[in-house]
């Protein structure tokens, strides 16, 4: 057990004025990285499905419904978001009897394989109607995988933090959405350069998902080398763990999910409109801008989001999770109207300044949400309830985001359309904002 109790007996010796080993915060550190290479090949995974989607898979996979092709496929990216309430239920239940680790060992796997099948999927063409079928198939596992992912990692984090720092540990799996967004965009605009257009599109948009082989493997490594988190560690030892975590969960806390789901819907929604494919695909295929270049603003606006997440989470740190929320939802909902006004202009330039001043909001409001959801929860249900949660806000705000995006616009003729839905739902976070108590400076101990 000693290795699990490292972070604990850091914090006695920071609580009474001596410096903590040095081993124990290369613990912490060892933690850092592992959620956050987890995170980023989990997110990689998940979104290199979403944007080759937006690319290629209308004509590949369902060509045969002519002009609703492409909102098929973008469809396909959000029908996944069905299936994360059942892998958060699973991963939470696991995660609250058996501990964090497990959880993420598990959903790292079952990530990597699905999207590794992804790739070798033959198309429509080859073995007709069966071709789509099992496309969704293997996205609704990634939809299981990613709704346990999130919630393991994040508490791992969080939980072994130092007093004072949950928002700045729990930014590290949160950085892990915006890293694998630029992962996975890096990596496909080198095939894309490698290979051509006309090649990525035949049959080169398959390599992205095979290299997942590689990442899934490094990422396992790295995390199978954690300790267990502290608090389930204590929770173990004075036998005080949920035996049916999911029942306590709904008989004292769910209006406390509702509430924590709400926090999240904005950021998700908007979101989507840069890793749900819709940015990408609008800007290539109305405007006809360089696929390679909208990569490259996708990319910077990935790392102004990684910055903006450790802005935001750092500031939880000093100021409260609170106002940290309600700065950066107000930002959203005012910014929404110009940004998409200047997606509309059909410029690179209107294009890469819409999507990198986007994700400073959505890093605002990214960064202290581990911290946020875990303070929210008593320990024996925290990861039913934070993964819960984040399934639920994920399925409402972002599932079928990019689809209702390109049918608000296709409906009006216009992508302006969009900006209002975002508007109401980043509104919805701004209110469930004004509502958060500030718990950041309460223990999260077995309580």
């Amino acid at each position: 057990m000693g290795a699990n109790r490292t972070p604990e007996l850091a914090d006695a010796f920071a609580s009474a004025g001596h410096a903590a080993p040095a081993g124990m915060d290369r613990e912490r550190r060892r933690v850092a990285l592992a959620t956050l290479v987890g995170t980023t090949v989990e997110w990689y995974d998940f979104l290199v499905y979403a944007q080759i989607a937006a690319l290629v898979f209308g004509d590949l996979f369902f060509s045969g419904l002519g002009q609703w092709s492409q909102l098929t496929a973008l469809a396909t990216t959000g029908v996944s978001f069905i299936f994360r309430p059942l892998g958060a239920i699973a991963s939470g239940y696991l995660g609250d009897r058996f501990g964090r680790r497990i959880v993420l060992v598990l959903t790292l796997g079952l990530m990597g394989v699905s999207t590794t099948l992804v790739g070798l999927l033959p198309t429509a063409a080859s073995i007709g109607i069966a071709a789509p079928i099992l496309l969704i198939a293997l996205r609704c596992l990634q939809g299981l995988s990613a709704g346990g992912e999130w919630g393991g990692a994040a508490m791992l984090a969080v939980e072994h933090a130092e007093p004072g720092r949950r928002g700045r540990m729990g930014s590290f799996p949160q950085m892990g959405m915006p890293l694998g967004m630029m992962l996975a965009i890096i990596v496909m605009a080198v095939f894309n350069n490698l290979l051509g257009k006309e090649a990525f599109d035949s049959w080169g948009w398959r390599l992205p998902f095979l290299l997942s082989v590689v990442l899934v493997l490094v990422g396992h490594f790295v995390r199978s080398r954690v300790a267990e988190s502290p608090v389930f560690a204590e929770l173990e030892e004075s036998h005080a763990t949920a035996k049916t975590p999911l029942r306590e969960l709904f008989g004292t806390h769910s209006g406390k999910v509702l509430h924590a789901a709400g926090t999240l819907l904005g950021n998700i929604t908007a979101g989507y409109m840069i890793v749900g494919g819709f940015a990408l695909a609008y800007s290539t295929k109305t405007h006809g801008l360089s696929r390679n270049h909208v990569l490259m603003w996708l990319v910077a606006a990935s790392a102004v989001w990684i910055a903006c997440t450790y802005l935001g989470a750092w500031w939880s740190d000093r100021s409260g999770r609170p106002i940290v929320y309600r700065v950066g939802y107000a930002l959203l909902f005012v910014m929404l109207l110009p940004q998409f006004w200047l997606l509309s202009s059909g410029t690179l330039l209107g294009t890469g300044i819409a999507v990198v001043t986007l994700a400073v909001p959505l890093g605002l409001t990214y960064g202290p949400q581990s911290a946020l959801f875990a303070e929210m929860f008593p320990a024996k249900i925290r990861l039913s309830g934070v993964s819960l949660s984040y399934a639920l806000g994920a399925v409402l705000g972002g599932a079928f985001a990019p689809t209702i995006a390109e049918a608000l616009t296709k409906s009006f003729g216009s992508v302006m359309a969009v900006a209002p839905y975002l508007m109401g739902m980043a509104a919805i976070s701004l209110v469930a904002a004004f509502l958060i108590r500030d718990r950041s400076g309460e223990p999260l101990d077995a309580r």
